[in-house]
């Protein structure tokens, strides 16, 4: 069995850290599905979805060491191609990854004790982002 659904956003961009994990659980209970995977995708560029201890410091940890990685203040190819200015977006979307899969047991996401499941709009401005929501497995009625 295959359920897809989608989860619609707001966001504030420069790196937003939006905890979604009670929008994929609304999404997996409505699928009915008991064993098997949810995914969820970022149709944007740059976007990311991932799991992460949702707390102010692991946030505003994560924040700055995507800064580092990744800083916004330097030059990017891709600014100079498009006048955009959003090229460092683009690099940590890669980074993070648009997508992530977690398993799903006797109906529940399996998350460490700490886990929460997070987007993170690295663009560099406010944006609407809508994530797909696919869940497979099977059913037990």
């Amino acid at each position: 069995m295959i359920f897809t659904d989608s989860i619609s956003l707001t966001t504030k961009g420069f790196t937003d850290i939006i905890d979604i994990t009670h929008k994929v659980v609304s999404v997996l209970h409505e699928s009915k599905i008991t064993n098997g995977l949810v995914t969820i995708f970022c149709t944007g560029s740059t976007g990311a979805v991932t799991t992460i201890e949702y707390e102010s410091g692991v946030v505003n940890d994560l924040k700055k060491a995507i800064e580092k990685i990744a800083p916004s203040n330097i030059p990017y190819e891709h600014d100079k191609r498009w006048g955009d200015g959003n090229g460092f977006s683009h690099v940590r979307a890669a980074l993070m990854k648009p997508s992530l899969t977690i398993p799903v047991m006797k109906g529940e996401l399996v998350l460490g004790t700490w886990q929460q499941v997070v987007f993170i709009d690295f663009d560099n401005r406010a944006r609407q982002r809508t994530l797909i929501v696919q869940v497979m497995g099977e059913r037990q009625e």
